[in-house]
C-alpha cells in the first residue's frame, strides 16, 4: 500500500514517459531503489525539473509503493553536483559509479551503507579529488556486493604482505612473487597495479589525496580492474563502454597535469 513518505536521494537515471512525464529511477536513503511516475516533468514551470537532473541529491517526497511505480510528488534540500554535470569526464565516471550502485543491489533494498559509500564518491569527485582513482576503489570494494570476496591482503600461499605481488584467480586473491611459479595463469598484470588494487581494496576515501599516480599507472590499474570485472561479474554497462571509448580522446580534450607516484 502506498504511503507518503521523505526519503534523501539520489537521481540513478530517467527516461521520458509519453510526452509530458518521465519515469525516475532513485536510489533513496531509507528505502533502498524506487522507480518514480513524475508527472507533467517537461512544462516549463514544473517546480521538479531541477531535482530530477543527473547528479542530483534530495529530500523526494512522495508516494512510495513497495512494489509497482511509485509517484513523486516534491522535492526539498536540493543538491546538484555540478561538476559532475558539467564535466564530460566526471560525468563519465560518476554514471559508471551509479550504473554499478544500481546492479549491484534489487529494487527496495535497505541499504543505507551503499547510499553513503556512492554518496561519498559523487561528493569527492565534485570537490576536485581525482575521479579515476575514486572510481577504481569503487569498483573494488563494491565487487562484494556481486558476492566476490578476493584477498587482497597478503599472498594466498605464505602469507607474506610486503614486495612484488600478482593475482591468481586460481586462489582467488593475490601471490608473492617467491610463488608465482605455482600459478602459470595468473593475471601478470603491472606490480605497480596490483600494489594500488591492494590499496585501494582497503582504502577510505579520506585518504585519496595521498594518492597520485602516473597515466601508464592508471592505464594498467584499468586494465587488471576490467580484467577482474570480466572475470567475476562479467558485468557490461553503456556507461562503462563509454568510459573505454573516452580513453581514445581524452588526451585531446583533458588538460595536462604532472602526476607522481
Amino acid at each position: 500500500m502506498a504511503q507518503v513518505s521523505e526519503s534523501k536521494g539520489l537521481i540513478l537515471f530517467s527516461r521520458d514517459y509519453k510526452e509530458k512525464d518521465k519515469l525516475v529511477k532513485i536510489f533513496t536513503e531509507s528505502a533502498g531503489k524506487v522507480m518514480f511516475f513524475v508527472k507533467g516533468i517537461h512544462r516549463p514551470n514544473n517546480p521538479l525539473r531541477t531535482a530530477v537532473m543527473p547528479f542530483t541529491e534530495a529530500v523526494y517526497i512522495g508516494n512510495f509503493k513497495a512494489d509497482g511505480l511509485s509517484f513523486l510528488n516534491s522535492a526539498k534540500a536540493v543538491e546538484p553536483f555540478r561538476k559532475l554535470q558539467e564535466d564530460i569526464f566526471l560525468n563519465a565516471y560518476g554514471s559508471y559509479i551509479l550504473g554499478l550502485a544500481d546492479a549491484a543491489i534489487d529494487d527496495h533494498v535497505y541499504d543505507p551503507a551503499l547510499y553513503g559509500f556512492t554518496k561519498e564518491a559523487l561528493s569527492l569527485m565534485n570537490e576536485g579529488q581525482d575521479g579515476e582513482t575514486i572510481l577504481n576503489i569503487y569498483e573494488l570494494q563494491i565487487m562484494q556486493r556481486f558476492g566476490v570476496a578476493l584477498n587482497w591482503k597478503a599472498c594466498s600461499v605464505c602469507g607474506k604482505t610486503t614486495g612484488a605481488f600478482d593475482f591468481s584467480s586460481n586462489y582467488h586473491g593475490v601471490l608473492c612473487q617467491e610463488h608465482w611459479p605455482m600459478d602459470e595463469r595468473r593475471y601478470h598484470a603491472d606490480p605497480r597495479a596490483v600494489h594500488f588494487l591492494r590499496m585501494f581494496a582497503a582504502i577510505s576515501y579520506d585518504q585519496i589525496s595521498k594518492v597520485q599516480l602516473k597515466p601508464e599507472t592508471k592505464q594498467a590499474i584499468r586494465q587488471t580492474i576490467d580484467q577482474l570485472y570480466e572475470e567475476y561479474i562479467g558485468l557490461h554497462l553503456k556507461s562503462k563502454r563509454f568510459i573505454d571509448q573516452m580513453g581514445e580522446w581524452q588526451g585531446i580534450l583533458k588538460p595536462k597535469e604532472d602526476q607522481k607516484e
